[in-house]
């Protein structure tokens, strides 16, 4: 790739003969050129950190100047931030990933020999501007997790928008607003950072004289994420924590959320949401159903599972949990649908109880439907239960019951149904029934 047209001249041809030397030379020879010996072992590799020092740190700079790039405090043989920075402007001049380590293009254009790219080819560094890599994720994953709008989202990418976010995360500690990673700022967002050796590393010859030494990892804790009211999930065109969280839980699945944990349900958003859907198997809707956010774990794990939808669509129905009643408070969902529907057992189970609209003002005609662990569900308001259905009955999951009515203590054609888990008192079945929700199916069941 040709160098920007903003370098001087001198820049440039120095730069294209480079690349050009090293193609033609390649990575094979020694510092000044010599080939490697037949049968030579292999140098073992040492990764440098900040602050350490030794005669590849040096051969990095030296060879970084040669190309006419300015290194902040000149050659002084110690790996640092100047180091770092220097290393990524030259990889984006001459077209290569900016990663801010060697790896074996890097080491082509730079001259490097086998044995210094062996010493150089990871290096464990704090992100700086320019750099594209992991490590760049990772800091800008802890920024979004710290509830700072990052600008551009979580691309990997240390450009502008990662900058003004980590100024704007600074100023909110009270640390020095540079908008550069330092150590400070680093163990403020939870990062790991790269520590400084105990005394200056030289060079080693042999795999006898010293082990490897392990890269040190830039890991961030995931970003929080709190749990949702299933009733009131965020839809798109919202602005409120819900929709933080709903970004939070989409970027901790690696998932990249255009403008970041920013609260706003938009575009970026939308389509996040899709990306995850599609990797899960869910309709991509770009929509936060109660099944999307049940894979997220934005809401708890129903109390119950339901093996069948009560109720024949269209339908609807919303969280009416303890809503007030008169003096009594109300203890189940009424799912609204029209006169006539089929309504179908939830699951396997027997019948316990039969209600009766001359008997049973409030429930009209219902019954109960109970497991074989003691769960029943309470079944209200029904226009007329099938033939046959009586105590004692053994239904299966989806078998048709009855039709939905308006029997009882109600105007309005709907089912009131109730779940008690282990025959005890009654649970908000919102997320339950919610969970499974078929109100669009209109079909009956086959």
């Amino acid at each position: 790739m040709a160098p920007k047209k903003n370098l001087s001249t001198t820049h440039r041809i120095i730069v294209g003969v480079s690349i050009i030397a090293a193609t033609i030379i390649g990575v094979s020879g020694q510092a000044q050129g010599a080939p490697v010996p037949s049968g030579a072992s292999a140098p073992t590799r040492t990764m440098p950190r900040l602050g350490e020092s030794g005669p590849h740190v040096t051969a990095l700079q030296q060879a970084l100047v040669r190309q006419g790039f300015t290194l902040r405090g000149g050659v002084t043989g110690t790996f640092d931030q100047n180091t770092v920075r220097t290393l990524v402007n030259f990889q984006r001049v001459v077209g290569l990933k900016a990663t801010g380590t060697v790896d074996q293009s890097t080491a082509r254009v730079l001259k490097l020999s086998q044995t210094e790219v062996a010493q150089l080819e990871t290096l464990a560094v704090l992100p700086v501007r320019g750099m594209r890599n992991n490590s760049v994720l990772n800091l800008q994953k802890a920024l979004v997790s710290a509830g700072v709008s990052l600008p551009g989202g979580v691309d990997g990418f240390f450009g502008r928008g990662t900058t003004a976010a980590l100024t704007a995360f600074q100023m909110s500690k009270g640390l020095v607003p540079s908008g550069l990673v330092d150590t400070t700022t680093a163990t403020a967002l939870g990062l790991s950072v790269p520590a400084a050796p105990s005394q200056t590393t030289a060079a080693v010859s042999t795999a006898a004289t010293n082990a490897p030494a392990a890269a040190a990892p830039v890991t961030t804790a995931a970003p929080a994420v709190n749990k949702l009211n299933a009733a009131t999930l965020p839809r798109r065109g919202d602005r409120s924590d819900s929709v933080k969280s709903l970004q939070n839980a989409l970027i901790s699945r690696g998932i990249t959320v255009k403008g970041g944990a920013d609260g706003v349900f938009g575009g970026g958003t939308a389509v996040a949401l899709q990306t995850f859907q599609t990797s899960q198997g869910i309709v991509a809707t770009g929509q936060l159903d109660f099944r999307t956010a049940l894979a997220l774990g934005l809401v708890e794990e129903p109390a119950v599972k339901l093996a069948a939808f009560p109720v024949q669509g269209t339908c609807s129905f919303i969280d009416t949990w303890h809503a007030p009643r008169g003096e009594r408070l109300h203890l189940g969902v009424d799912i609204i649908a029209p006169r006539g529907k089929l309504i179908y057992a939830v699951a396997d189970g027997a019948i316990t109880k039969l209600y009766s609209a001359g008997v049973d003002k409030n429930a009209g005609n219902g019954f109960r439907l109970t497991m074989a662990d003691g769960t029943y569900f309470f079944y209200g308001h029904l226009d007329t239960i099938a033939a046959g259905i009586t105590v004692g009955s053994v239904v299966n999951a989806g078998q048709v019951l009855g039709t939905n009515g308006a029997t009882g203590n109600t105007s309005t054609p709907h089912l009131h149904f109730e779940v008690h888990p282990g025959g005890g008192d009654a649970v908000n079945p919102y997320p339950i029934v919610k969970a499974i929700d078929e109100c669009n199916v209109t079909a009956p069941r086959g």
